[in-house]
């Protein structure tokens, strides 16, 4: 996936570029000029450094205050029920499931970033696969919030789990609600080792240069005696390896068991076959959209534009374009479906979805998902431009939000009998909660930044050229691309 940059301008003379590889033109992975101290020294710095810059403080603040919302909403919930929801019959599913498929889609491409890209030795992925992991941690605790709170009795939410008790209760295996217990709580183990154990190596380093006693101690029991042998090495990578190959397939079968929450339920607009891929590529799409919109601001807070560069953002982009295919393929299909099944529900579903009171929020996510970014991403200039992906991503973010909404909400305020139609209205407690968990997502998000290594200072060092074997020794000038 190399990003080609211009080598010459049309006057003949060459264009001085540092992040253009002059053998081949295509943007750098890693700007040059770097080596094992500049690499260690620069990521470092950010984690040990005494004078914490006053933006993050601020940040935190602001992050802080919005979480404040899931706790000031989550009690009043608990005082008075889930009545104060806009849910109803039959809407009786609202903000609650829309919200937890929107934060488990997201965390979507952390897990692709660290398992299949490694998998496939793509070591572009090195720069961004830290904070992209951390991004699926703390999406997952998003997203898990909702559906403990929306079973309107949280505190008895362990019966969904199969353990021997005197009630003689015991889950039920056939409903798709069940399997997302499995599925989530999965996907969130694997995700937190994954992460935890990448992050040894610079524990290690982080102990080694640590010059606080806390700071010692605290980055010393993290790295579990990291001292870099070659054993500790072989171990760590076949550690890695083996947490891949575990977490390639949640990829695919965590969004799939979130889509037959939908796909086994007998009612026009979820009963299509189709959804497992295109929940999967949605969640993979507005995965990208959020790790682009983490990776702009950080690059520019912390200067990190030599360590996350242009290769990153359009490889990123490429990514968002061909999942974004795939999700307009999807939506075509449920058009050309509800005609072709010759179904009068799910003509008139199609229609209701298009044309009736919420129609506006499916022409929103036409808008958002399909017209402005697939006309747009094709352009090599505007997947290089760095303030355009940043607005666009949170216009992709926008959009799914708003299939989630389609899907859920317009399948149900019209059911088979017109004498059990109804409407859904948000309120203002449905608000409150949500923006909530933005903050605490923000939250959870600058904590990792300020305490813990965002890009692997280890793999960034194996992509330096002193890590490249070089024909005739050291001194000469040709160098093979296969790594130590």
């Amino acid at each position: 996936m190399a990003t080609k940059g211009p080598i010459y301008d049309p006057a003949g003379d060459p264009v001085v570029d540092p992040m253009i590889d002059p053998r081949t033109g295509e943007y750098a992975v890693i700007a040059p000029g770097h080596n094992f101290k500049s690499v260690t020294q620069k990521i470092a710095d950010i984690v040990l450094t005494s004078n914490t810059p006053l933006g993050w403080f601020f940040g935190l603040m602001v992050a802080g205050g919005v979480a404040t919302g899931v706790v000031i909403g989550c009690t009043w919930l608990f005082l008075k029920g889930v009545g104060i929801w806009g849910v109803t019959i039959p809407g009786a599913w609202g903000f609650a499931i829309i919200n937890f498929v929107w934060w488990i889609g997201i965390g979507h491409a952390g897990t692709l970033i660290s398992a299949i890209l490694l998998l496939f030795k793509q070591t572009w992925r090195n720069s961004i696969n830290r904070f992209a992991e951390a991004m699926t941690i703390f999406a997952v605790c998003c997203a898990g919030l909702f559906p403990l709170i929306h079973v309107g009795r949280p505190w008895l939410a362990y019966w969904l789990f199969p353990y021997p008790n005197t009630m003689n209760v015991w889950p039920q295996f056939r409903s798709p609600l069940a399997w997302d217990v499995f599925a989530v709580s999965t996907y969130a183990t694997i995700s937190i080792v994954f992460w935890y154990v990448g992050m040894i190596p610079d524990f290690g380093t982080l102990r080694d240069r640590a010059t606080m006693p806390l700071a010692k101690y605290f980055y010393g029991m993290l790295s579990l005696g990291w001292r870099g042998s070659t054993r500790h090495w072989i171990r760590y990578e076949s550690a890695s390896l083996l947490l891949a190959g575990l977490s390639t397939p949640l990829v695919l079968s965590v969004h799939t068991v979130i889509s037959f929450d939908f796909a086994v339920a007998a009612l026009a607009g979820w009963h299509t076959t189709i959804f497992p891929p295109y929940f999967v590529a949605g969640a993979i799409y507005s995965g990208f959209a959020m790790v682009i919109t983490l990776a702009v601001p950080i690059r520019k807070f912390y200067h990190l534009e030599d360590l996350v560069t242009l290769r990153h953002l359009d490889n990123m982009a490429k990514v968002m374009l061909g999942t974004g295919g795939i999700v307009a393929y999807g939506y075509g299909m449920e058009v050309f479906m509800s005609w072709y099944s010759a179904s009068h529900w799910e003509f008139f579903m199609m229609w209701n979805r298009m044309f009736g009171p919420m129609g506006w929020a499916y022409w929103i996510l036409i808008l958002t998902n399909i017209a402005i970014p697939l006309t747009t991403l094709w352009s090599r200039k505007l997947r290089v431009n760095v303030t355009y992906l940043f607005i666009l991503s949170f216009v992709v973010n926008i959009g799914m939000w708003f299939e989630r909404f389609v899907i859920v909400v317009t399948s149900l305020y019209r059911e088979y009998l017109p004498s059990s139609w109804g409407t859904y209205v948000a309120t203002r407690w449905d608000y409150i909660i949500f923006i909530g968990t933005w903050g605490m997502f923000t939250f959870l998000f600058l904590g990792f930044v300020r305490f813990l290594p965002m890009i692997p200072m280890s793999e960034i060092r194996m992509m330096l050229p002193q890590t490249k074997v070089r024909r005739g020794g050291a001194d000469a000038e040709t160098v093979v691309e296969e790594t130590l």
